[in-house]
């Protein structure tokens, strides 16, 4: 059997669309933020980001050529407004630019997981060389510019130590005890990727155009500060740093950047990638306090999802994914 040849799998098709997708929401975001970027370092960031998604969409496009697929629309310079007022300060393009870098990551590994085909395997390691190339260049530039926010610090102790209480688990009532490491891992991560979510909820809610759309982004807003303070709180009590908020990096403009699709899809994105996470935080969870927080979070997540699923539908936004063939449609007399 030539393995180089083989059927792309429905997962293997799957992938592909969604990084075409969800690539060209994000080449969008990025060209309106470097065309506003006042910082050269910065700006420089996101060229090299910019240049990676075109040979990375090149690649996508033809394997979703080849195997006689339609390719998705996506986003396109219709949903771009380049002349439109600055909304975000160069702070945030960088810290938002690092942040989808690491959504990015796991996308990629995702998709590598499910590849079988030669080609796309080394295709989507290629994408996570380039990902990983760009989580360093953003990462040294926010230390560089002394707005890397690193995690709290632990002191060691002397030796190892096994658990030995039931109080170990117990957020809630007994004795407790302080955050673990392994915890801090997702709670300090969901902090943050919630503190975009609410920055973006906030610039987007001024300047969308659908007073529906602006409700949603609002309620959105609400919701990540919500999970905002969950956590947070959970850190103060240990007497532990939060993350610093974003909020003030939004100007005041009501000029929109973007379409009221392109916005609602970005939302929609981080939402459901937002699950992922938390789900990964509630695996981690030993402590019940933060296990009920996660717990609540995604339940909030999957109330927000179905109204954002219907605004999309509502206004046609959503693209259809490939489905699997209707056999009692194909077995119908002809």
């Amino acid at each position: 059997m030539e393995y180089d040849n083989l059927k792309l799998t429905s997962s293997e098709i799957g992938t592909l669309w969604g990084e075409y997708v969800n690539g060209t929401m994000t080449e969008i975001v990025n060209r309106y933020m470097i065309s506003i970027l006042e910082d050269e370092s910065i700006k420089k960031v996101f060229e090299i980001a910019i240049e990676t998604w075109e040979k990375q969409k090149k690649q996508l496009v033809s394997f979703i050529e080849k195997e006689g697929f339609p390719v998705p629309i996506g986003f396109t310079e219709s949903d771009l407004n380049k002349s439109a007022d600055r909304l975000f300060s160069d702070t945030f393009c960088l810290n938002y630019l690092h942040i989808m870098t690491i959504n990015g990551l796991l996308g990629h590994t995702t998709a590598l997981s499910v590849s079988v085909r030669k080609d796309l395997r080394e295709f989507y390691n290629s994408c996570d060389n380039d990902a990983k190339r760009m989580y360093d260049l953003t990462i040294e530039l926010l230390l560089k510019k002394g707005k890397f926010q690193r995690d709290p610090y632990f002191y060691p102790n002397e030796s190892p130590e096994f658990i030995s209480t039931k109080d170990f688990a117990d957020g809630f009532f007994g004795k407790g005890r302080l955050l673990s490491a392994t915890e801090l891992i997702s709670l300090s991560l969901n902090i943050k990727k919630s503190i975009m979510a609410k920055t973006l909820s906030i610039g987007f809610s001024q300047v969308a155009e659908s007073k529906e759309v602006r409700k949603f982004f609002e309620e959105l807003e609400k919701a990540a500060d919500e999970n905002i303070q969950a956590l947070s709180k959970i850190l103060h009590k240990d007497n532990l740093p939060v993350p610093m908020s974003w909020e003030s990096e939004v100007t005041m403009s009501k000029d929109s950047p973007f379409s009221d699709k392109l916005m609602m899809y970005h939302m929609g994105f981080l939402i459901q990638t937002a699950q992922v996470y938390y789900g990964t935080g509630l695996a981690s969870a030993m402590r019940t306090d933060l296990g009920v927080v996660y717990e609540k979070a995604i339940l909030k997540a999957l109330a927000i999802t179905k109204n954002w699923f219907d605004i999309m539908v509502k206004n046609k936004w959503l693209e259809q994914p490939p489905l699997a063939p209707n056999r009692k449609e194909l077995a119908q007399d002809k």
